[in-house]
């Protein structure tokens, strides 16, 4: 067998990004021969926690086939956040903590996804079933992985083992994880520097949902007055992409990680609009809708909004 890729979805976090350098140090210490890629550009968020713990971020690859035939899937299933030429290569086993869907191979693999706040507390698992020594240096990336998925511990993906792991990271690490994540997540909550396309594209996944294409989009500030003052900017760019990509509507969740509150910007087709009001009880007025308490993209966005646009 060939080296394994390991990478997590398009337009990476620091959940994916630090799993896959997490999971391909489980491989090589397992006898394989793993490495670390990326599916697009790292965020600044992640380049702090990188920087932190003496870590280079992973290449970037486009495909995988021209360069192995098998791969290793970390903090995502679905075939449409991951590699464009997945379909041309074997899976060796998957990592994820995300719902399944739109998931198929023809050969057996490994797969192991549990309902957790982060990609990184599976991971954390596996190396206690394997008995492989958690350093330091990996504790810290599992640690930053963990606390940029879980807003630090506050979002309702959160589990009492995410805490549970979290506080022993912390305690390999040697750090305050409320002092440390507080630094690590405000890293990457300015928009300032960012053009409309990152605000918008930067963190977003495509779902399917009912005889929908969706594009669902994630963005973290201090103030969402910062994103909100260049409103119009972002929903052409969201326009733009819709166009230029088929999606059917294009939802961008803009969250200010020091009150767990967000709101929405959305595009698309007038009919999703319905099943936008009656998933989160809001109306939307001028592509805007508030989102109170939701900050988790995964548990509080996706389930019921694809219960609604399926019916």
């Amino acid at each position: 067998m060939s080296k394994i890729l390991v990478f997590g979805h398009q337009n990476p976090d620091t959940d994916a990004i630090t799993c896959a350098i997490t999971y391909s140090h489980l491989l090589n210490e397992l006898g394989e021969t793993a490495e670390p890629v990326a599916l697009g550009e790292i965020n600044k968020e992640t380049v702090y926690a990188l920087n932190q713990f003496g870590f280079d971020a992973p290449r970037v690859i486009e495909k995988a086939s021209d360069e192995t035939d098998t791969v290793a899937l970390v903090d995502h299933n679905e075939f449409q956040q991951s590699v464009s030429d997945i379909k041309d290569v074997t899976i060796h086993s998957v990592v994820d903590h995300h719902r399944i869907s739109n998931f198929e191979t023809a050969q057996p693999l490994y797969f192991n996804a549990k309902p957790l706040g982060s990609c990184q507390s599976v991971i954390y698992g596996l190396y206690q079933q394997y008995g492989v020594e958690v350093t330091p240096e990996i504790a810290g990336l599992m640690l930053s992985g963990l606390i940029s998925d879980s807003l630090l511990f506050s979002s309702p993906t959160c589990t009492p083992y995410d805490k549970k792991i979290g506080q022993k990271l912390a305690e390999i690490v040697g750090v305050d994880s409320q002092t440390y994540g507080t630094e690590m997540l405000k890293a990457g909550a300015s928009v300032d520097d960012k053009d409309a396309a990152t605000i918008a594209d930067g963190d977003a996944k495509s779902f399917e949902m009912g005889d929908y294409q969706m594009r669902i989009g994630q963005v973290n500030v201090v103030d969402i007055a910062d994103v909100l003052d260049r409103k119009q900017e972002i929903l052409d760019e969201m326009q733009s992409l819709s166009l230029a990509n088929s999606y059917d509507g294009f939802l961008l969740i803009v969250t200010n990680i020091l009150t767990n509150d967000s709101e929405g910007l959305f595009v698309g087709r007038d009919e999703i609009i319905p099943g936008l009001e009656e998933a989160f009880g809001v109306s939307v007025k001028d592509h805007q809708l508030p989102l109170k308490g939701v900050v988790s993209r995964k548990k509080q966005v996706v389930p019921p909004l694809t219960k609604t646009l399926a019916k």
